[in-house]
């Protein structure tokens, strides 16, 4: 008579006297997770250990990841050309005084990191 374990494809393997499970973990794509992504498993696994931990035993907790990592950094080049427009930060800026537009550029960079901080890695 099978378990419902060998009826799924599971397998077993004896270990002295007794049968073990033959368990594996998936192949999970090894996407890479940049800054945006390690923020964020920093957070979850200090606020959220649940979800941090089921994402992982799942073996879903990289590509989740990297998911976060690639809509952060969407989030961030439209934020920043968003507020680059609206202050008018233009090339014509940066070549008429190069040390103005860094500064603004700067600026602007770094509200544009904590927007995307509030909005993707802490919720």
């Amino acid at each position: 008579m099978k378990t419902n374990f060998e009826n799924i494809g599971g397998s077993y393997s004896q270990q002295g006297d007794y049968l073990l499970p033959n368990l594996t973990l998936s192949d999970e794509n090894q996407s890479q997770i940049g800054v945006w992504g390690t923020r964020h498993r920093r957070y979850l696994k200090s606020s959220h250990r649940v979800l941090y931990y089921n994402l992982l035993t799942l073996g879903k907790l990289n590509n989740y990841l990297a998911d976060v990592d690639k809509r952060a950094k969407n989030l961030f080049e439209q934020t920043v050309k968003l507020i680059a427009e609206q202050e008018q930060v233009t090339e014509k800026l940066k070549a008429e005084n190069m040390m103005l537009w860094v500064r603004k550029m700067n600026n602007i960079r770094n509200r544009a990191m904590e927007i995307v901080n509030e909005q993707v890695i802490y919720n």
